[in-house]
């Protein structure tokens, strides 16, 4: 009797772990990055106050973010830091059909 239980554990278990992975692959592959193209210049670089991390962690400055119809300014934060990899910053690119947001990504 014991057996049949556990059994019918386990499966149920499998079956649970196995439906939220195939959902996480799912909204993975569903997921779109939409580039957005900004006609107006961003402001230049507010000035912040650098606030020390400790040393697991690196300063991330602030930046200037598009919301739609306006520029708003996102401020710097501390992130971990990731053993062998260098961080490098997020910065406005202006190309061709305006101005596009290059997110800071660790390399």
């Amino acid at each position: 009797m014991k057996s049949n239980f556990f059994y019918v554990l386990t499966l149920f278990i499998f079956l649970g772990l196995s439906a939220c992975s195939s959902r996480t692959a799912l909204a993975q592959r569903n997921t779109q990055v939409r580039v957005v193209y900004v006609k107006k210049t961003p402001p230049q670089p507010k000035f912040e106050v650098y606030k020390r991390c400790n040393r697991y962690h690196i300063w991330v400055k602030g930046h200037w973010q598009w919301n739609g119809h306006f520029y708003i300014w996102k401020k710097g934060h501390c992130v971990k830091k990731r053993r062998g990899f260098i961080w490098v910053p997020g910065h406005w690119k202006h190309t061709p059909h305006g101005w596009k947001w290059m997110p800071g990504h660790w390399r």
